[in-house]
């Protein structure tokens, strides 16, 4: 993780009460991680607010700025803003545990939490399943409609074998 190392907030010197720290993200920082992104070209600002407490921390995570996209309809490119915000409580224990959604818990002697994971995973919950320009034309969106799948509204009731039918009345008569 020393390729992450940027992303560390020391916690260790800092008073009890709340500290800020900001992030500017670029398509280097999602590079350091081994996965394909949805998106190209990130312009992004991270706010991290902790909350240090006597016994735990709290992260708020902010991300908000733009990422290119590709439109699943017309492929072409286009910019979308993105804007997202995650909590996370950060408890001490024994060992490393991100088994629970919202609750992690570090080492006893650790003096700094890496954030650059919640700031992946903040980007990453930010993209759209369905990508769609808003440069589609209404001509673009009809098309489309036109030769989408239609639903069948009228379900067909199966044909009843008359095998099962008289196995129903024997439960009925019960």
């Amino acid at each position: 993780m020393d390729k992450l190392r940027n992303y560390d907030v020391s916690f260790s010197g800092l008073k009890t009460g709340k500290h800020e720290f900001r992030f500017e993200i670029d398509k280097e920082f999602f590079q350091l991680f081994d996965t394909e992104q949805e998106f190209t070209n990130p312009r992004i600002s991270v706010d991290v607010f902790l909350d240090k407490h006597s016994t735990f921390l709290e992260f708020e995570t902010k991300v908000s700025g733009t990422v290119e996209l590709v439109c699943d309809i017309t492929n072409e490119n286009f910019d979308y803003a993105i804007e997202n915000e995650i909590k996370v409580l950060v408890k001490f224990g024994e060992e490393y545990d991100d088994s629970e959604e919202e609750v992690i818990t570090i080492p006893s002697n650790d003096h700094a939490f890496n954030v650059a994971q919640l700031i992946y995973e903040n980007v990453a919950l930010s993209i759209p399943m369905k990508k769609i320009s808003p440069n589609v034309s209404d001509e673009d969106l009809a098309i489309l409609e036109k030769f989408s799948p239609k639903e069948n509204k009228e379900e067909e009731e199966p044909e009843s074998d008359p095998r099962w039918d008289a196995l129903k009345n024997l439960k009925n008569k019960n």
